[in-house]
């Protein structure tokens, strides 16, 4: 992929549709059409559940090579059965000696690495904390993979092409990131808070690290994947935090008509999809996506209805501000211990 102009997209800069010609309909197979990934390898968190899963038979369907590192490796096993070219590998992004350890592994095959897909999140889960005392969500959805993408560093360079993609959220517009107090040590502790920095978190992360890595060839992408129906990530999320959003009745069954409304696996896997080999995102980066094209920036124009899950949607300024992205890079080394190489 040869690099022709390149800017980032500090402040949102870049951050309008392209028009790709997808849409929320659009399924995973079909924004990959055409596309060969042969020669290619990927790593994939979460790989063996949900959208990770289809992401994960996408590439190889494509003729990748894919790593799926495991926090669960009897339930990867099973989920990714039969399925050729996947190694699986055991990693827990809550330990970071573990992350570490997945990393000198994969850095010890010489292989490059073309795809890192930071799919992997928990949601809405109750207060809990790593060993550092990190909370969870954080510690999850932004650090372990903050971590994990400078320990490939050097197998993503090797690569001359490569992408990072980092599946965010709609959630992202529930929080700001709290730098005074991110790990919920001196404030009141609120689930939907914690979700929301985290993936605002995703979004800064991806702006930074595409403004670091362009020049050495890796370009980074966020992403809201839809509201999709048969996902377990809000598997331990209490049943009022979906009737307060609408979503369901009393008894907690989800209403029908926003249950129709909701993507399928397929399709809430096609914007990760997208952004990882679509040749029309060629020469950009730190682009926020969602249905299969770099998502519009919502400055307060866009109306949000809950129980249409489809008017979710837009990129929060916040969440691309160039001045939190650098705060939040600095505040990611300090806390991981961690620091990328200059090039």
């Amino acid at each position: 992929m040869e690099q022709v102009t390149i800017s980032g997209n500090y402040n949102g800069a870049l951050q309008q549709p392209i028009q790709s010609g997808f849409t929320a309909y659009s399924t995973a197979a079909e924004v990959i059409e055409g596309i060969d990934l042969s020669g290619k390898t990927a790593v994939v968190t979460g790989g063996y559940a949900g959208i990770g899963l289809e992401t994960v038979k996408t590439f190889v369907e494509a003729g990748a090579k894919v790593v799926v590192p495991a926090r669960d490796i009897n339930k990867a096993v099973k989920n990714l059965e039969g399925l050729p070219n996947v190694t699986i590998e055991k990693m827990d992004l809550m330990n970071p000696d573990s992350i570490d350890a997945f990393a000198e592994k994969f850095l010890l095959t010489g292989s490059p690495l073309h795809l890192l897909i930071n799919n992997a999140g928990i949601m809405w889960v109750p207060l809990q904390r790593d060993a550092r005392g990190y909370e969870s969500q954080l510690a999850t959805n932004h650090l372990g993979h903050f971590q994990l993408t400078q320990r490939l560093w050097p197998a993503l360079k090797k690569a001359g092409s490569a992408r990072v993609v980092n599946v965010s959220s709609y959630g992202h517009q529930m929080a700001p990131f709290n730098f005074e107090d991110p790990n919920f040590e001196h404030r009141d502790y609120d689930t939907l808070s914690g979700y929301g920095q985290s993936k605002t978190a995703n979004n800064l992360f991806t702006i930074e690290l595409d403004r670091r890595g362009k020049n050495v060839g890796v370009r980074a992408f966020s992403l809201h994947p839809g509201s999709v129906n048969g996902t377990d990530l809000g598997r331990v999320a209490p049943i009022e935090l979906f009737q307060q959003m609408g979503t369901h009745d009393a008894n907690g069954n989800i209403y029908p008509e926003v249950a129709s409304k909701l993507k399928t696996i397929a399709q809430g896997a096609s914007t990760t999809v997208w952004c990882a080999t679509s040749p029309q995102l060629a020469n950009l980066g730190g682009l926020y996506c969602e249905n299969a094209d770099v998502a519009e920036l919502d400055e307060g124009n866009i109306q949000q209805n809950y129980d249409d899950p489809l008017t979710l949607r837009g990129v929060q300024p916040y969440s691309l501000d160039a001045e939190n992205a650098k705060r939040l890079w600095k505040l990611s080394e300090e806390l991981t211990g961690l620091q990328f190489a200059a090039n």
